[in-house]
């Protein structure tokens, strides 16, 4: 079958979060595209399981390494850039996904994807030490004016401000307390954020450490920043219901990433919005 390695959220080639998109001839066995995604070792793989369906939508399953995941960012828009410019070549300006989590739209503008993730879920806040232990810094480097809580729009995140770029450049994650952590409030990944920022053009600078095998760095996260989103707009952090910023991530780790957000909170429903680019690097044969 062909596949597509794309990197997203990229401004240049080999920056971004890297992504394998799969196009599968023949029906293929979970355990398969499980034992390719660990093969691949990408933080997401992704298999185009179908053409266009009646709803408008293309079937899509994303796994990581270790397992099947209901919705991530990243392959949302790498997947919906190879169906509309490699795989269907979609005169569209739209590509909705069927996902586990729902239909995910995603809309082309100029050389951006932007995709409308689901309505965010607010759960427990964190207690300020637990997350100190589990990144290793200081209480001090916490901000507490604002909640450490849990958001999801499908795939959840513990959100966490930090009050300087040097405390989020210290962070590091503790194995030890990060399992903890997860087996008191399950499956989370742990997103740092701060308003001091590497460029003066962007507004927030984010690390985010999954809860996949090793605890690993993501160098750019759609879902976890649709779920900052979120958290900004409920605790009113920009002082607007509708706010609209660029989030540099990845640079920690050598792949430098910009997410755009839009986001829009009317009564309880939210708007939230997550753009960025998608850039071809190669494509393949797989046996």
């Amino acid at each position: 079958m062909k596949y597509y390695i794309v990197d997203v959220f990229a401004e240049n080639k080999y920056e971004g979060n890297q992504l394998a998109v799969f196009i599968p001839e023949e029906k293929m066995e979970q355990t398969e595209m499980q034992n390719i995604a660990r093969e691949m070792n990408f933080s997401e793989t992704t298999f185009i399981m179908s053409g266009l369906q009646e709803d408008g939508g293309y079937d899509v399953k994303i796994f990581s390494p270790d397992s099947e995941l209901p919705f991530a960012g990243h392959p949302t828009l790498g997947t919906a850039y190879v169906i509309k410019n490699l795989f269907d070549r979609s005169e569209r300006s739209d590509i909705k996904l069927n996902l586990t989590v729902g239909q995910v739209p995603v809309v082309f503008e100029d050389q951006y994807a932007w995709m409308t993730q689901n309505q965010p879920e607010f759960g427990a806040n964190v207690e300020i030490d637990r997350i100190a232990d589990a990144l290793q810094i200081n209480r001090e480097d916490i901000n507490t004016d604002y909640p450490i809580e849990v958001v999801s729009t499908g795939l959840p995140s513990v959100i966490v401000h930090l009050n300087s770029l040097d405390a989020v450049s210290r962070c590091k994650i503790n194995h030890i307390a990060f399992e903890k952590l997860l087996k008191d409030i399950g499956d989370v990944n742990l997103l740092v954020f701060t308003t001091e920022t590497a460029s003066p053009e962007n507004n927030l600078n984010v690390r985010l450490f999954m809860c996949n095998s090793g605890y690993l760095e993501d160098p750019a996260t759609g879902s976890a920043n649709g779920n900052l989103a979120g958290y900004l707009l409920k605790h009113d952090f920009f002082h607007s219901n509708e706010i609209s910023y660029r989030v540099e991530q990845g640079a920690f780790i050598g792949r430098p990433s910009l997410l755009k957000i839009y986001a829009k909170k009317t009564d309880d429903h939210y708007l939230i919005q997550v753009g960025g680019r998608v850039i071809v690097i190669s494509e393949g044969k797989w046996y």
